[in-house]
């Protein structure tokens, strides 16, 4: 079976319990995640084979995260060893009207420091056919998106699927260049790219007319001319897909995506979220189920499903990984939203 590689930061994820505040917190539960990481997690919860790219400290916490990811699955073989630490990220899970919180503590970790020529990507792609990234890596520093662009380009030369998600955070793009100039190069050479339904407007300058994401009403037709734009300006790209989060309130979301192929627009259901476990992750979930969907299914529209259907029990688990089955999803997907007990 040939290899899906992911390549970004992983971090050290610190929450305090439940949902508690920050202020409230005397200790934090750990666990490990990051948006190419979780990727990789449900592409081999779902029995494909995985492979995580990135760069660890070579001390204790650097080995705890790496079984961490094997634990799951997920192949570990390429991860380079190096630098002085591990990110970290603080998560204040929300509830109700109030809103999650996310901290960084990421500056000058072993991957913020990470050089083009440390990751040999002609042995990394040799049982490849498929290569992720995220806009997340190439805002974490220069060296990062330099390392970024020399792993898509050594996808591309030997002929692989490049997929990415653009994934902008305000909080990371601090290092000199803005996240258009970068992201234009990079989007340019991938052969797919999600985003949600703000990414487009904060990365490029598109916006869907007449939408709201703060109103909790999301109009799905609107977002065709978004994919047709970017479509536009990365003629290279073959699929755009965008998902749709109506945020009600942090308990309560709705959730669906679109989907852009060569001029064909598909519109996935739309499920309605109440008492949220945990929404972190919830795009990289549908990444791989996206990704999952359209190596299983002929149909997009059903690889389309999957991934909503994926994404949206996601919110039901606690953690960045997605572990939810594929026989978990299908059920979803084929309208069994009843979550009744199996005996």
């Amino acid at each position: 079976m040939a290899t899906v590689v992911t390549f970004g930061e992983i971090m050290l994820r610190l929450a305090p319990p439940g949902f508690g505040r920050f202020t409230q917190a005397r200790n934090f539960e750990i666990i490990y995640g990051g948006g190419e990481a979780n990727v990789a997690a449900s592409l081999a919860n779902y029995g494909e084979t995985a492979e995580f790219v990135t760069r660890l400290p070579a001390n204790d916490l650097g080995d705890a995260c790496v079984a961490y990811l094997r634990s799951f699955n997920i192949g570990t073989g390429h991860i380079v060893r190096g630098g002085d630490r591990i990110g970290i990220y603080f998560l204040e899970t929300g509830a109700a009207q109030r809103g999650s919180k996310v901290i960084y503590d990421r500056a000058g970790s072993s991957f913020a420091t990470i050089k083009p020529g440390m990751i040999d990507w002609k042995t990394v792609f040799e049982k490849a056919d498929w290569f992720h990234w995220t806009g997340i890596t190439p805002a974490v520093s220069q060296d990062a998106a330099e390392a970024c662009r020399e792993a898509i380009q050594a996808a591309k030369q030997i002929g692989l699927t490049v997929s990415c998600d653009m994934n902008y955070r305000a909080k990371l793009w601090k290092w000199g260049k803005p996240a258009a100039e970068i992201m234009r190069v990079l989007v340019a050479m991938s052969d797919i790219a999600i985003g949600n339904e703000e990414d487009a407007e904060k990365v490029f300058g598109i916006k869907a007319p007449g939408t709201d994401v703060l109103s909790g009403k999301i109009d799905p037709e609107k977002y065709c001319i978004v994919c047709e734009k970017l479509a536009q300006e990365f003629p290279g790209l073959k699929m755009i897909a965008i998902t749709l989060r109506g945020s009600l309130s942090a308990s309560q979301n709705t959730w669906s995506a679109v989907l852009w192929k060569q001029d064909e627009f598909i519109t996935a259901p739309t499920y309605s979220i109440h008492s949220i476990v945990d929404r972190v992750g919830g795009g990289d979930a549908f990444m791989g189920g996206l990704i999952y969907g359209l190596r299983k299914y002929s149909s997009p529209e059903q690889a389309l499903r999957f991934a909503v259907a994926a994404s949206c029990l996601k919110h039901s688990i606690t953690g960045d990984f997605n572990q939810v089955t594929v026989a978990e999803v299908e059920a979803l997907m084929s309208g069994d939203a009843s979550g009744r007990v199996a005996r």
